[in-house]
């Protein structure tokens, strides 16, 4: 399998163990959506002229969850991003013949929407339930340090990594390349974790998943980012659907999946100021989760945001909430799981 390009618009899409296909109606979109949105903040960051230099941020700290303790045998999960399309571009989209039959097999929270825009916000919220002061793709010219889903898996002993494809090297701390964007990348915004060379090395290119599937050997939390190309920031509705459609299968296909295997696809942003969850306004995008927990064709109305995508995945381990996560109002997808929201 060949994790190869595509650029931003997160689309969560959640997969355990089953098979896809449908349409997406939409064409390429610029790296920018609309005009940048409160969304959820935390501390304001400073900006500096220095490649990786700032004053570091801090996200709200995190709470205890009040449901979904840690489980004898971890689930696993996987996050797939997408870039910088509304709901309406995809679900239905004829472009997207393979996540609409992915919608069609499996679930869809229907009322789930981004955070704010541009891009970068919205990658530290899924990660850290706050958008940490960013308001702006910027590069290697900010920080935000607050504490990451990263941590909270290293500290639990839960074995993860985060997939950039097109990323040269592990742990790459660089600027933006012509596939690879470093604002797709929230895991090296964060200095603790750069320097930390246990949980950096965990921040690696694509092309390792197909070996550790195939050896067995993929830890529990997966998170993907496709290249610009791949996930739809640059390249078309099409052609990420394409790339979805050559790679998920293998991964379907994987004793990692076979063992409680969940993906969740969503998008970084929309392309309205659309929101919910009395803070989230980055428009509505398509959210999905498949897995065999998952019944056929079933829908999520109730609103959810990023955070609440967060909270899942905190639910799930049985991590205490962190930031905006803490809040019930942010949603949850644990009912396309079959389970009852905490």
């Amino acid at each position: 399998m060949g994790w190869n390009r595509s650029r931003a618009l997160l689309a969560v899409l959640v997969v355990a163990a089953g098979g896809v296909g449908a349409a997406l109606a939409a064409t390429s979109s610029s790296g920018t959506g609309p005009p940048a949105t409160a969304g959820r903040t935390g501390a304001s960051p400073t900006t500096s002229t220095a490649p990786s230099v700032g004053t570091t941020t801090t996200a709200p700290a995190a709470s205890t969850p009040t449901s979904g303790g840690a489980h004898a045998a971890k689930p696993h999960v996987m996050v797939i991003m997408f870039e910088n399309h509304g709901y309406s571009q995809i679900v239905g989209s004829a472009t997207a013949p393979y996540l609409n039959s992915l919608i069609t097999r499996y679930g869809l929270a229907t009322a789930s929407y981004a955070d704010t825009h541009p891009s970068l916000p919205n990658y530290l919220d899924l990660v850290s339930g706050s958008t940490q002061g960013i308001t702006t793709d910027c590069t290697t010219t900010c920080t935000a340090n607050g504490p990451q889903l990263a941590d909270q898996l290293q500290a639990a002993g839960i074995g993860w990594h985060a997939y950039i494809e097109s990323m040269p090297t592990p742990c790459y701390t660089g600027p933006t390349g012509q596939l690879y964007d470093r604002h797709h990348n929230p895991f090296v915004y964060a200095p603790h974790l750069v320097d930390n060379a246990a949980e950096c090395a965990n921040v690696v290119p694509l092309t390792l998943l197909t070996a550790q599937l195939a050896a067995g050997t993929a830890p529990t939390f997966l998170w993907i980012t496709p290249n610009v190309q791949h996930d739809m920031h640059t390249g078309t509705v099409a052609e990420g659907d394409t790339w979805l459609a050559h790679e998920l299968p293998t991964v379907m296909a994987s004793s990692w999946y076979r063992s409680g295997g969940t993906v969740i696809l969503t998008f970084d942003e929309g392309v309205t100021n659309s929101g919910c969850c009395g803070g989230a306004a980055g428009g509505h995008i398509a959210t999905l989760v498949v897995s065999a927990a998952t019944p056929r064709g079933d829908q999520l109305s109730t609103p959810v945001d990023h955070a609440g995508v967060l909270r899942t995945i905190e639910e799930l381990y049985g991590l205490p909430f962190l930031g905006a996560a803490a809040d019930r109002s942010s949603g949850t997808l644990l009912p396309l799981l079959g389970r009852s929201p905490g």
